[in-house]
């Protein structure tokens, strides 16, 4: 079984979640409505901001399916076609990622064998070039690794790696008509098209080989401006056969992307073209033939003046049968590398063909294709859990980097994009047991009139009234206030009282969460930032009036950093205490890893315990888990089932949300590492003016503290009782919400037993 980069998220839902085997949820258990009270198909796909599209048959149904790459964090989608004539029928099924290898920047799915089945191609960051997959599937998908460590072509006097970069998006069609898949890409200095020739039909008489030569230099018989995405025609410095125009070489090649298609019918391939910093597809005529290409017209105005293609940046575009007709249609996504370019909330543009598979036409349906039908916030997904209204179910809450507002050049013809970050609230309208997210705003807090970056939420009592406040990390590193007025849960009631939170900066973008780490009652503060590292604020005022003194920037020894990746690591730290009472800490990071950590209480001045020695526990993960680039997660028992689920935001703007397939036990086990047996009941539950705790201990004398927490982590009650515990409790003080119960030995203060419970009125 294949292992991506996130195993810390195996081993936090493995060993702290769940005896049982990690899930990611689904619209079924947990329902999701949009802005038009519509039911989201996919709501925690992960959103999509530069995707590439490709057909194959996933499931081997006999259907092609759809299969959505993610540039951003180089994540996969599969989405199984069901085939219904005539409609778009897709549903998301994540089970089926392992069974693709891995894939970075690019992926192309194409069948070079001609048996019938779609192989793969892609990109190889260790040896920059293309790694080839075949697809060796009967009764399950596999692929074979066939070329490695890049595709070859003969340039003469040797054979030479076809260069094709992070930034490119090869052509890859036959070209000739010989029956074999020949490959275009632009020379290493740009300007003008390789074309490289299959000879596998031509040595071996099929199209089973990957043979290459290059023919030529000057495909077409055009040149791309080295200043802009202008092109010349009848161009090739120094070609015998056809005029000559002066066109400067540029000193650098910096992205293309091609889709050959026949768009006139008459066998050979025209070239829709994509160049970065530009937001169109140009359309190429080959007015030569199979055996010479010759680029005679040229129309940046793809398909159509009122309709053309118009996304930032460089568009890659993909041929797809979308709504089962027969026809293929057109699908349209960035392609620009940078995460910083893209139109991010409108990113993938549906052309559906009304004419045929000879003489297409495409016309513009929807430019949020799939993206309609799952969370998806721009760029960047920061999730929160807060029960906003006082009812004692999560909502939940996601900031973002921001949501895409226009793109400019400077004098340079650089190309820029604006964004503006906003808070998006869903109400939890659902029952204890089976959540039920709606749409509420997309700016919670009126963010978005600010015109600020990386926006951060995270809640707790900070004045002790009984309902959350909010504090807003931001792109600057400062942080922002909100007091929530009301105490009647009204999201319009969160009042902005600081700009510059207690003249807290840590830099750049901060990433704060609420918690008393260290367990005084206080509500302490922990912020992340782009460094890598955490920040601890102690709370040193008082339940009424906090104060946040910085104790030191390196909290447990935190870095989440790869610094042979980057020197950015963008740290979201969240604290919660797992089913055993303890502490337990995990940081989203800028290469999507969600690093995870013990030993906490304490232990605020030493190192946290990384959770490498649980690696050997990989085999327990039942299936992939891609979670994106500059993550950030969110942990709470949402469905009150005794088990944590786990969210995971990315910066493609969407969420992953993971839970366990088991059903939980009635009663809580013992911590392991105790030779303590215990079976703990809380009731009722859910309650309202007072809980009864019952604990049966394997050793019933000597003395138990019991604690009851809330879900910041801050202690509300705790005292201590002689011999076996059954005790009731009055808490009609404590707000409607989720509480931990945690009973522990007075000889040694280790946790012996844990549950949770919900006061609800």
């Amino acid at each position: 079984m294949k292992v991506y980069i996130s195993l810390s998220i195996m081993l936090l839902m493995s060993i702290f979640l769940s005896p049982g085997a990690i899930a990611q949820k689904t619209a079924q258990e947990i329902g999701v409505k949009g802005i038009n009270a519509e039911n989201y198909t996919y709501p925690f796909a992960g959103g999509m901001n530069a995707c590439q599209f490709g057909e194959i048959d996933i499931n081997m149904d006999g259907i092609k399916d759809l299969i959505a790459f993610d540039r951003q964090g180089n994540r996969l989608m599969p989405f199984i076609n069901h085939g219904t004539p005539n409609i778009v029928d897709y549903t998301w099924e994540p089970q089926y990622i392992e069974e693709f290898p891995d894939i970075c920047h690019w992926v192309i799915l194409i069948d070079y064998n001609m048996d019938g089945k779609a192989d793969l191609f892609t990109y190889n960051p260790v040896s920059p070039g293309m790694i080839v997959y075949k697809n060796i599937s009967t009764d399950e998908l596999r692929f074979e690794l066939v070329v490695f460590p890049y595709l070859t072509s003969w340039y003469g006097s040797g054979y030479v790696n076809i260069l094709v970069t992070y930034a490119d998006y090869p052509g890859i069609s036959d070209l000739d008509g010989d029956g074999d898949l020949d490959i275009l890409t632009f020379w290493a200095l740009g300007s003008f098209v390789e074309m490289h020739k299959n000879l596998s039909v031509e040595t071996y008489g099929h199209a089973d080989s990957l043979i290459f030569e290059r023919t030529t230099w000057c495909w077409g018989f055009f040149a791309e401006s080295e200043e802009s995405n202008d092109l010349f025609l009848d161009t090739c410095f120094g070609s015998s056969d056809h005029g000559l125009e002066s066109v400067p070489v540029r000193d650098r090649h910096t992205g293309s992307t091609f889709l050959l298609i026949d768009l006139d019918n008459d066998q050979d391939k025209d070239l829709l073209l994509g160049d970065v910093d530009y937001p169109t597809l140009i359309y190429m005529l080959n007015g030569g033939d199979q055996q010479e290409a010759v680029i005679t017209y040229y129309n940046q105005a793809f398909p159509h003046e009122n309709d053309q293609v118009r996304v930032f940046s460089m568009p890659v575009a993909a041929l797809i049968d979308v709504n089962n007709d027969g026809v293929r249609d057109l699908l349209v996504s960035p392609f620009d590398p940078s995460p910083f370019v893209s139109m991010n909330l409108s990113s993938v543009w549906y052309y559906s063909n009304d004419g045929s598979n000879e003489y297409p036409d495409f016309n513009l349906r929807n430019k949020r294709f799939l993206q309609e039908n799952m969370i998806d916030g721009g760029s960047g997904a920061y999730p929160a859990f807060a029960d906003i209204n006082l009812d004692g179910l999560y909502d939940l809450i996601i900031g973002n980097y921001g949501y895409y507002k226009s793109s400019w050049y400077d004098d340079y013809m650089v190309l820029h994009s604006e964004y503006a970050s906003q808070i998006s609230l869903f109400m939890n309208s659902g029952e204890p047991d089976k959540p039920q997210f709606e749409y509420e705003t997309a700016d919670f807090g009126f963010i978005g009139e600010m015109n600020l970056r990386g926006a951060y939420p995270a809640f707790g009592d900070i004045d002790t009234d009984d309902d959350a406040d909010m504090i807003v990390g931001r792109d600057d590193g400062t942080l922002m206030f909100y007091r929530n007025c009301s105490c009647l849960g009204n999201p319009e009631d969160f009042e902005l009282e600081e700009v510059n939170y207690q003249g807290i900066d840590v830099g750049d973008y901060s990433t704060p969460f609420l918690f008393d780490i260290d367990e005084d009652g206080l509500i302490d503060l922990i912020i992340g930032e782009r460094g890598g590292n955490l920040n601890y604020y102690k709370n040193t005022g008082d339940l009424y009036n906090p104060a946040f003194t910085l104790v030191t920037d390196s909290l447990g020894k935190v870095m989440v950093t790869d610094f042979n990746l980057s020197w950015d690591g963008y740290s979201t730290p969240y604290v919660f205490r797992a089913n055993d009472g303890k502490m337990r800490l995990i940081s989203g990071s800028e290469q999507g890893i969600i690093y995870y950590f013990t030993d906490i209480e304490g232990n605020l001045e030493e190192s946290f315990t990384p959770a490498d020695d649980l690696w050997k526990l990989i085999d327990t993960l039942e299936f992939t888990i891609l979670p994106g680039y500059r993550t950030s997660a969110a942990i709470a028992d949402i469905d009150m089932d005794g088990y944590l689920d786990l969210a995971v935001g990315n910066f493609s703007g969407g969420l992953n949300f993971y839970s366990t397939e088991t059903e939980p036990p009635v009663t809580m086990d013992i911590p392991q590492n105790t030779n303590e047996e215990a079976r703990l009941q809380i009731f009722p539950n859910p309650a309202n003016d007072y809980i009864t705790i019952k604990a049966d201990l394997a050793t019933p004398s000597g003395v138990f503290i019991i604690q009851l927490y809330n879900m910041n982590g801050v202690k509300v009650f705790e005292d201590a009782y002689q011999e076996n515990v059954n005790s009731t409790i009055k808490i009609g003080n404590l707000a409607n919400g989720v509480y931990l119960c945690v009973i522990r030995s007075d000889a040694d203060y280790k946790p012996i037993a844990s549950g949770k419970f919900i006061v609800e009125r």
